[in-house]
């Protein structure tokens, strides 16, 4: 059953995900209404492709960047959309075929019975999930925890979640940064300092082979930098802002 809403929208940002795009955004559409797709200058056909869907069908419409600039700038472009229409919440989710469609209306109705907080989702994998990359995300996960005082981020990478709108505008338009595979932790840990409450509910997580039709974009040593230097620079604002998140910590706001 597709549920409808004119408040929340599903939005998918899209970078040459290949064929699984049109699994992915059929599959959202199956459970949910809208669905916006942010095609950030993709090469590979599949604007074209999604255009003809959306011919189609009025309730998905694709948003096509003339060329990429990275998961959080289409992110962003999505939010000021989805502001200007009236929404005031959009679920973010890949383009890939990794994140569970199924699992977008318990999500919604987290974040409809909690609107101030964000519903993010924590990875429940399978056989299917490299083992490296596994591992590799509870460093990034303990150091988002430290930088917002254990609020409770259950995992700071998994990037199907639901986010208030205007929240995420403000942090985004006040700094230049999280504008590309940085996004994810960085917008839970800087919504944290703002006192959105994470609220956490498992997904589970499915990594398509090549042969599959999986396609990544992941490379380990140019996105671990990013990381780093991410983790670096929300270290820094973490020890400027201790005082205060010590402050609303007692006084129950953190």
């Amino acid at each position: 059953m597709t549920i409808a809403s004119s408040t929340h929208l599903v939005l998918i940002p899209s970078y040459n995900p290949g064929t699984k795009v049109y699994e992915t955004v059929r599959a959202a559409r199956q459970h949910w209404s809208p669905v916006w797709v942010v095609v950030d200058g993709s090469t590979d056909g599949t604007a074209e492709g999604l255009r003809s869907l959306a011919a189609q069908d009025a309730e998905l419409r694709v948003i096509v960047l003339p060329h990429n600039q990275g998961k959080g700038a289409a992110v962003l472009h999505g939010l000021e959309q989805a502001s200007g229409a009236g929404y005031t919440h959009v679920l973010t989710m890949d383009s890939d075929g990794q994140h569970p469609p199924d699992r977008i209306p318990a999500f919604m109705a987290e974040s409809a019975a909690q609107p101030a907080a964000m519903i993010l989702g924590v990875p429940v994998f399978d056989a299917s999930a490299p083992g490296l990359r596994v591992k590799g995300r509870r460093i990034s996960n303990w150091w988002a925890n430290l930088e917002t005082l254990w609020a409770g981020i259950g995992d700071s990478l998994f990037g199907f979640r639901v986010y208030p709108v205007t929240a995420l505008q403000r942090v985004m338009q006040s700094q230049p940064w999280m504008r590309h595979f940085d996004f994810d932790p960085e917008a839970v840990v800087r919504l944290c300092w703002r006192g959105v409450k994470p609220v956490n509910l498992p997904a589970a997580v499915r990594y398509y082979r090549p042969e599959e039709g999986g396609v990544s974009h992941f490379r380990y040593l140019r996105d671990n930098v990013l990381l780093t230097w991410m983790h670096t620079r929300l270290l820094i604002g973490f020890v400027l802002r201790l005082p205060m998140l010590l402050a609303k910590r007692a006084a129950g706001r953190f």
